[in-house]
């Protein structure tokens, strides 16, 4: 169980670092996310939405409990990235400058695969639990 707890918050953090950090300049509209998104083929003004919606999601997959929600953030983050890697590609950008998104998908794929190993392990651990009190 240790070992899990330790993959989770391993991809977790890195998966909210990566969240926070693109969000700040969304959100913020700076001029160089303006005229990258802009270079893309999109408006400026889905830019804050954007930012927020990662926060959002990054405060979702942190707090305990809400199970729903956090599922909803690890959506939210698998087709803010998808769509980015698309864009990408279709934009004729290089491997060099799109390659980091498949990081954050692998992040996304590592945090929500031990989110729910260890949600079905201490599963496991409160049936086990509940059998030895009925047999006591």
């Amino acid at each position: 169980m240790k070992k899990l707890q330790i993959t989770y918050w391993a991809f977790t953090s890195l998966l909210v670092a990566l969240m926070t950090a693109s969000a700040i300049p969304d959100l913020v509209s700076a001029p160089e996310a303006v005229v990258y998104f802009k270079h893309l083929g999109y408006p400026a003004y889905l830019l804050p939405f954007l930012g927020v919606a990662k926060l959002l999601g990054a405060v979702a997959v942190l707090v305990p409990g809400f199970p729903r929600v956090k599922e909803w953030a690890y959506a939210g983050f698998f087709f803010d990235l998808t769509g980015a890697l698309y864009s990408h590609v279709a934009a004729g950008y290089p491997a060099s400058q799109w390659a980091p998104i498949t990081i954050g998908l692998l992040l996304v794929a590592g945090s929500y695969l031990s989110y729910h190993r260890k949600t079905q392990a201490k599963g496991n651990e409160l049936n086990a639990a509940n059998q030895l009190s009925l047999i006591v």
